[in-house]
């Protein structure tokens, strides 16, 4: 059986490999030579691995690595996180993504923060974890294509009854347990109007002038989320509806044919997707009744729902007491909602400042690595012990 690499090794070796996940196929890899290597090392340690190939993304795999003591059937802990990054900007790096370096303090490369090098935490701090003296199961999940679509974590229910007690998903936190943030959702809205010659409007029918009617009715639902909705937990208590893009026309001498928006919307924990598509549903209904046929609502992907943990979850005060850390909310999405569907308590928790992700030159600090393993080893310990 293959040895264990040092911590620093498989940090490397996960860097090295690309698993970029990207709507644009020119950019999109699969994660699958991830999932081996992880396949392997979890191996090593004596647990059980099923990988899954997701149903409707070839090339993108699920893992599940699953460690469960003779009598110990359900419940137990999960450290879960994705395995692929976002794409890296060429003019922007002042390095090869896919190598890591030691510098200043700090370990860069795309995935030291945001997250593959999370792996390589967990499993350094299962090193020196007797798995015999577990009595608890211990799961560790490898997901694909957070950053997209969060098609993996959407495909959990593929490896049959899965439900531990507690669950921590290892997004760069600081060590600080997360426990709420919005959710998302990313509408396209295209007008088909009639082509024309500008001078005369009458001929055609503006697909612009259209928009422009849904854009007022779209701000009227901005202003209704101001007014309806609060959640002091969040530094913007409301939902939002951003308008991210717009693009229409191609000459000032023509009438516009077709004009497209991309809105995106953060709706707080607890609202229901399917209520807010109707809210757009009834507020685009006039313009919709004027335009037959001219207004289409399509998704961008599907939504990602708001997610919450009882601040007073047994996980919650575990992960403040091991780190010292108060619970936070968070700004931005993760995979929470779907890890919590399966019916345990799930925190945000991870090494790493989210601050780099994203980022050229990502990258964590040293002096974080050596806390980060003691505070996953002793979770580990006190929930599966």
């Amino acid at each position: 059986m293959p040895q264990l690499p040092s911590f620093i090794q498989m940090y490397r070796e996960l860097v090295a490999i690309p698993s970029v996940s990207c709507l644009d196929p020119s950019w999109d890899t699969s994660n699958k030579p991830v999932i081996d290597k992880l396949a392997t090392w979890l191996e090593c340690l004596g647990f059980q691995i099923d990988i899954h190939e997701l149903d409707h993304q070839a090339g993108k795999f699920n893992l599940l690595a699953h460690y469960i003591p003779e009598g110990a059937e359900s419940g137990g802990l999960m450290l879960a996180g994705h395995t692929d990054t976002v794409p890296w900007d060429e003019g922007r790096w002042t390095q090869d993504p896919f190598k890591l370096r030691e510098d200043n303090g700090r370990l860069y490369g795309l995935g030291t923060a945001d997250m593959k090098g999370f792996f390589a935490f967990v499993i350094e701090a299962l090193r020196s974890t007797d798995l015999r003296q577990l009595k608890k199961p211990l799961y560790i999940l490898a997901t694909a294509d957070e950053e997209t679509t969060m098609a993996g974590a959407r495909e959990l229910d593929a490896f049959g009854h899965l439900k531990p007690d507690f669950a921590v998903i290892g997004e760069p936190t600081s060590m600080t347990p997360v426990v709420t943030h919005k959710g998302h959702m990313t509408e396209a809205v295209r007008i088909t109007g009639k082509s024309g010659h500008s001078s005369n409007p009458a001929a055609g029918i503006n697909a612009i002038e259209i928009m422009h009617d849904v854009i007022t009715e779209l701000r009227g639902i901005q202003k209704e989320f101001q007014q309806r909705y609060h959640d002091d937990a969040f530094e913007v208590p409301y939902p939002t509806l951003n308008f991210g893009a717009i693009h229409g026309g191609d000459a000032a001498n023509r009438i516009c044919a077709c004009c497209e928006l991309h809105i995106d919307m953060r709706p707080l924990p607890g609202m229901n997707i399917s209520e807010l598509y109707g809210l757009i549903d009834h507020r685009l209904a006039e313009v919709k009744a004027r335009y037959p046929g001219a207004v289409c609502l399509e998704h961008m992907h599907e939504p990602v729902p708001g997610y919450r943990c009882d601040k007073d979850a047994e996980i919650v005060r575990l992960a403040s007491e091991l780190t010292g850390n108060a619970a936070q909310p968070a700004n931005y999405c993760t995979e929470a909602p779907f890890v919590q569907a399966l019916g345990c308590q799930t925190i945000v928790m991870g090494p790493g400042n989210i601050a780099q992700a994203h980022q050229p030159d990502e990258f964590i600090q040293i002096d974080e690595i050596a806390p980060a393993q003691n505070q996953l080893r002793a979770l580990i310990r006190q929930v599966c012990m």
